[in-house]
Order: structure tokens, then sequence, then C-alpha cells
């Protein structure tokens, strides 16, 4: 079944009797050649892109849940790549090509906008800094202009410029950049996977992995063992519980994210604008809500809910940056579990388990990073060697002294 606008005039002239179920639930079979553990957005894509790019079969998804349950559906919908360091910005900027024929490829509508990001700057040093991860963008084929104070107000006239603490200096604006629904994206990928024989098992958590002579060989879930000759981990702020079970201890803390969107107001914001003088971002979404958050909770925690002053610090940020939202309700908040590496960076690399292979660390960026991550960790479990863009990204990295720190902050997670 192929979705196109003539479909949906004829089954809204027919009482909508011919749409099927996006995907199948099928039972688990006995063994597969590839299964991956986690039915989120990078898992999902995995599964499409071994599929469809790589020509493998057998392979299924496990999750332990429903599809889209976990962090693909508890974002803030931003996609990007206003990256600095060569390790990340080719990688990130794979990914938005990826974006830009996404929902052609898969025949499914994930409400792929560009409406732009505006970083702002609030001093010189800042706007020095700004023109540098510009050049960065621009050397590896991404989109960057860098704006002035005039620039800025032609854009968004409602911001507070004269707060003498953080006065707009300018901003850094990537035009390809926006926004994508989450769940959209979950189900395209699904949907994509499922038509080419992929198996996605619901409510099957895996609670063990089988491991023989140093190689993997299955896992154990809560529907049963099945075999396997190549597994893929991708359950991000699970990470460290699930490779637990294999005997692995990551460079990984979980913290928890929260996210907010208020009341549905009239169109005010028409791409994506982050605070440069404190954590927070903000976007409008299709249905009038203001789409925001910040920072991480301070502490370790695998609860998806947050506390008091994170949401206070996250208010503060955009009252200095737009106080006419002053008198906006919040509709509701909700909180997501990071996985937040040493470095800030990503991990997709094999284990020292054979057949066993990881993709984690996504911190903040997990989001805007799923299609380069589903074909990156799809290209390594199809091939054994690590994506183009994706070389940088090797779990002994830490150990071999390699970060890639994009914040400069040092190894300590809570700061990225």
């Amino acid at each position: 079944m192929r979705f196109s606008g003539l479909r949906v005039i004829k089954e809204a002239l027919t009482g909508h009797r011919g749409w099927k179920p996006l995907w199948r639930n099928p039972e688990p079979k006995p063994e597969y050649d590839f299964i991956i553990v986690g039915g989120g957005g990078h898992g999902l894509a995995t599964a499409y892109y071994l599929a469809s790019t790589f020509g493998q079969a057998r392979i299924a998804v496990l999750e332990k849940g429903w599809l889209g349950s976990g962090n693909i559906g508890r974002n803030t919908t931003i996609i990007r790549s206003n990256y600095l360091l060569p390790g990340n910005e080719p990688f990130y900027e794979f990914s938005m090509k990826l974006w830009e024929g996404l929902e052609q490829e898969f025949n499914f509508n994930a409400m792929v906008s560009q409406r732009g990001i505006l970083n702002l700057c609030h001093s010189d040093g800042q706007r020095d800094a700004f023109r540098r991860r510009g050049n960065a963008m621009l050397l590896a084929g991404a989109d960057a202009e860098l704006l002035d104070r005039d620039g800025v107000r032609a854009m968004y006239p409602f911001l507070n410029f004269d707060n003498a603490r953080f006065p707009i200096k300018g901003g850094l604006l990537q035009r390809r950049a926006g926004t994508a629904r989450h769940d959209g994206v979950a189900w395209g990928y699904a949907r994509g996977a499922d038509l080419r024989g992929v198996d996605l098992i619901q409510n099957c958590e895996v609670t063990g992995f089988r491991i023989e002579g140093g190689a993997i060989r299955g896992v154990e879930t809560t529907r049963g063992s099945i075999g396997a000759k190549k597994v893929g981990v991708a359950v991000a702020g699970s990470s460290g519980r699930v490779m637990q079970k294999a005997g692995m201890r990551l460079p990984i803390e979980s913290h928890v994210l929260q996210a907010f969107v208020s009341e549905g107001l009239k169109p005010c914001i028409d791409g994506v604008i982050t605070f440069g003088a404190g954590h927070f971002y903000v976007s409008q979404s299709d249905k009038g809500g203001l789409v925001f958050g910040g920072d991480i909770d301070g502490y370790n925690s695998y609860a998806q809910r947050g506390n008091l002053p994170v949401v206070e610090d996250v208010i503060e940020g955009g009252m200095a940056l737009m106080p006419m939202i002053g008198r906006a309700r919040l509709l509701r908040s909700w909180g997501g579990i990071m996985d937040m590496s040493m470095d800030g960076s990503p991990i997709i690399d094999a284990t020292d388990v054979d057949g066993l292979y990881l993709n984690a660390g996504w911190c903040y960026g997990g989001f805007k990073a799923t299609p380069a991550s589903g074909y990156a960790f799809a290209h390594l479990l199809a091939t054994g060697r690590p994506h183009d863009t994706a070389t940088a990204f090797r779990l002994d990295r830490f150990r071999r002294g390699a970060l890639i720190d994009e914040k400069g902050v040092g190894a300590q997670p809570n700061l990225h």
C-alpha cells in the first residue's frame, strides 16, 4: 500500500475502509541473522537500511514496549547539522541530506520542515566562536550564515535585544535545519522495514545475551530465547543497563532531559531559536504550541520525569529571551532518558564480543542523527567496517584519549 494524495481522496470518498495496519505484529522466530535491540528511531532506521540499502534479510527488531515508546517520541523534534568538530560535522551533515529525501524514500509523511535554526550570540567572543563553527560547516558541505544584530531583528523583532545582561549581537543561521514529527519518523521507518520483511516484535524485553566462546549466539527475552548471528543494541538511555547483561560497563551516564509545550498560540516563531546566554531552545509546532527545553537534570536517573529547579531554569531562559511568552500557559511537560557519554559524542562500534555491536551515547543529539545513525549502524552490521562519517565514534576512544569534545568541558557527562 502506497500513500498518495489520490489515495487520501479515494479513502475519504469511500468511508476510509481501505486503510490497513502500517506493519505486521509477528511472533518471534527461533533464529535471525540480525537482531536489533531497541524499537526506537535508531533501531528502526538500522533495520530499514539493513534491508533496503544493504540487502540483508532475516532481521528482527525487539522492543520491550511498543514501537516508538522511548526517546523517539519524547523529544523536541529539532534536526540540524551545525556542528564544529571534524568527527561530528560530516556525520550530522550526512544525516541532514538523508532527512531531505526521507519522506520520498519511505513513502510516509514525517512532516520534515526545513524552517531554519538560529543560534543567538551575546558577546564578541561568542560571535567569533560562531564564525569558526560556520566556517567548519561550510567546509563540510553544510550551509551557514552569520547574521548581525539587524539581520536577527529582521527575522525575530520580538526578541529582547536590549537586555543589558544578555544583549543580542547576532546569530549563526542554518536555513536547511528545522523540525520533523518525531513519532512520524518512527512510524515511517517501521512501515518501511516491515514492507521489506523485517519482523517488528513488540512487548519483547531482552533479559540477557547468549555468549559462547566470546561470540554472540542470541538473546534471552521475555518471550523466550532467540538465536542470532549478529546483535545490534540501540536502546538510548537504557544502554548501560542492557550492556551490563553482556558483562560490559560503558563510559555513559543516564540523565533526564525535560521538554515542554505551551498552549496553542497564533503563529509567531517560524523557525528554531536557541538562547546563547543560557540553555534554552524553542520552536512552534504545527498545532501552535511553543515547544522548548534546556539543560538535563544534574543527577543520574532512569525516570522519565524531572525536577523543579530545571523547570525554573528553562522558564527563566525563555523569559530573558522573549518576555512576551510570560502570559502563555504551559500545557504539558515530559522527560526522556539521555545516555550521556564522557565527551558528549556518540558511540557506533563493535564490542569485544564477536557479533555484538553498540549504538549509544547520543546525549542531546539522538533525534537529529536518526537517519545517519541507522545508516551507519546498518553499514557496520552488514560489512563489519565503520561508515566513513562514523569512523571517529569508536568505543575505545576514551582509553586512547581521542575524545570528540564539541562543548570543550572535559569528561563530565552532566556538563554536555
